[in-house]
Order: structure tokens, then C-alpha cells, then sequence
């Protein structure tokens, strides 16, 4: 008997000495900017894990998520410890370039990751400017309406005091209006706000403000009668989406939609069942920051 548990004693005791093996795979996905990429963790023998990104960003968690916003190459480097024993392992993942332009737009409610269109190219290069300058970090969704839309890009936002009415500011510009058949409002659409047809017969679009498309449930005899309203045909593709999607077709050939959300249409849904106030502003503040993916 005082064998066996010497031998007991001896496994446990070398179990306790097992020095820890570092280890980890990077999980198959698509890598193309911004990408959210899962790491395995193989290790053996540890109890205590340190991730390194090579983007800056680190985590402790066993089994990592991260999301890569700019293409390159990174070196992972993983250290698996356990008690003053420690091990390595470093690894590279390259990160692919869009081929269209991307923006992250990251709120305390989630992320949404929006594709600009090329055929809207005065929208897209001065939404792009204004995001490189910082211009919407920290400006709310101000004005919030389920089943309808989000909106935001308002400066005079930042830091507004709670019940101020916002929606009015701007860069002290306009955008020609860049109206395509090609680009409806299905939910997820990015388009351009604007003042009304009244002072504005051109639709010219505000330099920043825009909004985002919630949208509702759409059917063929809805989208017959915009046809006849407007003068446009919805192609197939246009009409599977909106009865899949939902979305406000009756804003088709009014405003210039100029991107759509390809990740995060969860996130639409968050923003515009928030409780608010009479001026449709969220009760609680909703910030944004705006990340030009490259």
C-alpha cells in the first residue's frame, strides 16, 4: 500500500513539474480587412495564457477572437506559463486588402462594417476624408426611428448635453447628389441625408450627416406600386433582397445611398429599438468612431 501511494505521490508530484508547451492554431476564414479571426489554443501543461496581436492589442482569455482592422502581416505571439515556468510561440497571419473601400463603425452597441460603392464616388471619397480626419469620432446617433432608420454624423453632437435637439450641423457643405437606380434602401443601406425637396430641389446631399437603413418587411405589390411612382424597375436580385431584408423603398430616387452594411446588421436593430426621447435621440448616448479600413 505505501507503494502505490508512492507512485501516487511521484505522478502528482511530476504532473506539479511538468513544465508548459506553448501551442495554437489560427482558425480557417476570410482573411480580408477588417477580419475577425479565432485562435485555438493547444497548449499543454499551462494555466495561465498571454496573446500578443502584433497589432498592439493583447488578450488573456484561453481561446481568443480578435478583429484585425488594417491589412499586413502580424506576428501572433502566444506565452503559456504556469507557476515560473513559461513558453512561446510565435506565428504570422496575413491580413488581404478590400478590393472596395470599407469602414468600421464601432459603437457601444457593436460593430457594423460598411462597404462603399464606386459608383458613388464623390460620397465615398468625402466620406472617406472626413472619417481619416477623425471628423466622426465621438458624434452620436442622434436621431433613431425602429423600422425606418438610424442617423448620425451630426458635429455639434459630440458631448451635446442630454435633450439638446440635434441634426442641424455640418462641415459647411454640400455633396452633389449621386441618385443610381443601381443603389436602393434595403436595410443595411448607407445614404445621405439631406434638406428637403422645398430649399433643396437639386437633392443635394449635407457634407456628413447620414443614415442607415432599419426598414421594414417589403412585398411585390409594395414594390409595383413604387415602380409606378418613380419610373424604376427593381431587378430580381433588388426585390429577393428587399423581401429578404426589408428595407424603405418609398426613399428610392430621393436620396443617394452610397454604401451598405456587409457585417452588423444585428447592431441596426440594437440602435433603433433604443428607448428615446421626443426628438427620436436615444435616452442613452450612442457614440460612434469610424475606422477608414485599408
Amino acid at each position: 500500500m505505501n507503494r502505490l501511494w508512492g507512485l501516487i505521490a511521484l505522478g502528482w508530484l511530476l504532473v506539479q513539474c511538468a513544465r508548459p508547451t506553448a501551442a495554437f492554431l489560427i482558425q480557417p476564414g476570410d482573411r480580408t480587412a477588417p477580419a475577425k479571426v479565432h485562435f485555438e489554443n493547444k497548449s499543454r501543461d499551462a494555466d495561465h495564457f498571454k496573446w500578443f496581436f502584433g497589432d498592439g492589442s493583447a488578450s488573456t482569455a484561453p481561446h481568443p477572437e480578435h478583429r484585425y482592422v488594417l491589412s499586413g502581416t502580424y506576428r501572433v505571439k502566444l506565452v503559456a506559463s504556469k507557476g515560473k515556468f513559461k513558453s512561446m510561440q510565435e506565428q504570422d497571419i496575413h491580413i488581404n486588402t478590400p478590393q472596395n473601400c470599407r469602414v468600421l463603425i464601432s459603437t457601444s452597441l457593436g460593430e457594423m462594417v460598411v462597404e462603399l460603392s464606386d459608383l458613388t464616388p464623390k460620397h465615398r471619397d468625402n466620406f472617406l476624408k472626413l472619417a481619416e480626419e477623425g471628423y466622426y469620432d465621438g458624434t452620436l446617433f442622434h436621431r433613431v426611428i425602429p423600422g425606418f432608420m438610424i442617423q448620425g454624423g451630426d458635429p455639434d453632437s459630440k458631448d451635446a448635453p442630454a435633450g439638446k435637439s440635434l441634426g442641424m450641423g455640418g462641415p459647411g457643405y454640400q455633396v452633389d447628389a449621386e441618385i443610381t437606380p443601381q443603389l436602393i434602401h434595403v436595410k443595411g443601406a448607407l445614404s445621405a441625408a439631406r434638406m428637403g425637396d422645398n430649399v433643396n430641389p437639386e437633392k443635394r446631399s449635407s457634407g456628413s450627416q447620414f443614415y442607415i437603413v432599419h426598414g421594414a418587411a417589403v412585398t411585390d405589390e409594395m414594390l409595383d406600386q413604387y415602380e409606378a411612382e418613380n419610373g424604376w424597375e427593381y431587378t430580381p436580385e433588388q426585390r429577393a433582397a428587399y423581401k429578404k431584408y426589408g428595407g424603405t423603398p418609398f426613399l428610392d430616387g430621393q436620396y443617394t445611398v452610397f454604401g451598405r452594411v456587409i457585417e452588423g446588421l444585428e447592431v441596426i436593430d440594437k440602435i433603433a429599438t433604443q428607448p428615446r426621447d421626443v426628438h427620436d435621440r436615444p435616452s442613452k448616448d450612442v457614440s460612434m468612431k469610424v475606422t477608414v479600413v485599408k
